[in-house]
């Protein structure tokens, strides 16, 4: 069965912050400040947005920004009754079950929205669960109509009153081998925010919509070790960054490589790539990756991200990332566009290829 995308919406909580505002939301630790610096110097982002107060008391739980997002996307549909399924997915929630879909499907019908049973998947992992929620919604033919969502409220794990690293600088020389720094590094990396997309078996008649042409996921898990964990007791998230500099872009590449050849597919045939990435650390190793799989190294295929205006949000990041650029851009019927969104976490990745369908 045929599906498009056929609206988007993204919603970032409260203000921009901009770098020298963060610890106004979040907090500060003792001996933090020079990580901060470099770590703000290599990544990137220049504004973010939380969803907390100066108390650091949240202004919406991930369930809310889901749902914010999900009401947007909805706002002008005539049609919200028909929607019979509902993905999503994160990383954190403050609940461990039931999922992350079954606690939106209840926030949403109090305000109006899917106040009837409907199928619901959810998706759990790091940066690609909203990505693998999104496939799942392609993937249910039977519904001609599905609703996906992607949401990350990071600061409520990152902030100084919660989070609770293992302070063992003392025995690493290298201080980003430690524990302390795996975990503390993260709180300059990741903010807050959500994105919606709604998925119908026909392009809609009055806007643009985005035809689904295939989608490709792989694990890479079995060759991989562990590199980015939440862990479930004490919500601590950490990354090994030594892991990450390690597979990344090999792996980035392999799967690109056997995703293009599986689909029969091309880089060149696509106007512009969007990736999810988590820092600007790894721009020219994406890039390489992306000159590699094109025809002519010299002029690859263009690629845009919104991350030094967005954040990394995460999970949520590719949502908010194509409803950005849809906005900001004027497309042509048939531009071809490629979502890339690699995981850290055990080093999975999912490809979604796209078609501008204008009515």
């Amino acid at each position: 069965m045929s599906c498009y995308i056929t609206r988007t919406a993204s919603y970032l909580p409260g203000p921009a912050v901009e770098n020298d505002e963060i610890e106004r939301f979040i907090g500060s630790l003792d001996g933090e400040a020079a990580t901060k610096e470099k770590i703000l110097s290599m990544n990137g982002i220049v504004r973010r947005h939380y969803a907390q107060d100066h108390l650091q008391q949240k202004t919406h739980d991930v369930y809310g920004l889901a749902a914010r997002a999900a009401q947007q996307c909805l706002s002008d549909y005539k049609e919200a009754d028909s929607i019979t399924y509902l993905a999503a997915g994160t990383t954190y929630t403050p609940l461990a079950a039931p999922g992350f879909a079954s606690i939106l499907h209840h926030r949403l019908q109090a305000d109006g929205y899917l106040n009837y049973p409907v199928e619901i998947s959810s998706h759990a992992g790091i940066c690609s669960s909203a990505a693998n929620a999104m496939v799942a919604a392609i993937s249910a033919g039977r519904h001609r109509s599905a609703l996906c969502v992607g949401a990350e409220h990071a600061s409520e794990i990152l902030k100084s009153s919660v989070i609770q690293p293992i302070d063992d600088r003392s025995e690493h020389e290298n201080l980003r081998n430690s524990r302390w720094f795996m975990s503390i590094f993260l709180r300059f990396m990741l903010s807050d925010g959500a994105g919606a997309f709604l998925l119908q078996d026909r392009p809609d008649s009055e806007k643009l919509s985005l035809r689904v042409n295939w989608t490709h996921s792989m694990s890479f898990a079995h060759e991989a070790p562990l590199c980015m964990k939440l862990e479930g007791r004490t919500a601590l998230l950490s990354q090994d960054l030594s892991v990450l500099s390690s597979y990344l872009v090999p792996l980035a590449s392999k799967f690109l490589k056997i995703a293009l050849e599986t689909q029969r597919d091309s880089l060149d045939s696509y106007s512009k790539i969007l990736p999810h990435m988590s820092s600007y650390f790894f721009r020219r190793k994406m890039e390489r990756v992306i000159a590699s799989h094109s025809s002519n190294p010299q002029n690859p295929v263009p690629y845009w991200t919104n991350l030094a205006t967005a954040g990394n949000t995460g999970s949520a990041s590719i949502y908010v990332m194509l409803d950005q650029f849809l906005r900001q851009h004027e497309l042509l019927d048939g531009d071809r566009i490629l979502l890339f969104i690699p995981e850290s976490g055990q080093f999975n990745f999912v490809l979604v290829s796209l078609t501008v369908v204008l009515p």
